[in-house]
């Protein structure tokens, strides 16, 4: 059986929610319930992790009946490294792409480290440079009636 180097859920969900948030207009909220729905997450899971994008501020939470959940910025000013990184905290793909090595006992001799290193830079790359704009969700938005109740704050 063959295992792959995954994402967590709580990334992929994260990713999920935020790239549905980005298709809303700018400065709509729409409940959790709604971006659950739409995007197939758990709902004590997905409150979970928009508690955490609230406090990262990433994410605007706006309480009462027309209240709901929405971007605290524009969508091309947050890039999914952040998502990422408000979620589940620093990426690296190994223990000694940390920066300090700790868990490496072979640091001093290792020749994998520049592989590890150059592999997660490129990969951190690709996911600084990528905006929430580019990744919004607009087709699934525009032909929901459901998200057709977003309001603006």
């Amino acid at each position: 059986m063959q295992h792959a180097l995954q994402i967590s859920r709580k990334i992929e969900y994260g990713t999920r929610a935020m790239a549905f948030l980005a298709s809303l207009p700018e400065g709509m909220t729409t409940s959790f319930r709604e971006i659950a729905g739409h995007m197939d997450i758990p709902e004590e899971y997905l409150a979970k992790i928009l508690k955490t994008l609230v406090k990262a501020k990433l994410v605007k939470s706006t309480r009462g009946a027309r209240g709901g959940y929405g971007l605290a910025r524009p969508a091309s000013s947050i890039s999914f490294l952040d998502v990422i990184e408000a979620v589940e905290g620093p990426v690296r793909v190994n223990v000694c792409t940390d920066r300090d090595h700790d868990g490496c006992r072979f640091t001093g001799a290792c020749t994998l480290f520049s592989v590890w290193r150059s592999g997660q830079e490129r990969m951190l790359e690709v996911y600084r440079a990528t905006r929430l704009d580019k990744l919004a969700m607009r087709s699934l938005v525009h032909r929901s009636p459901v998200v057709g109740r977003a309001v603006k704050t």
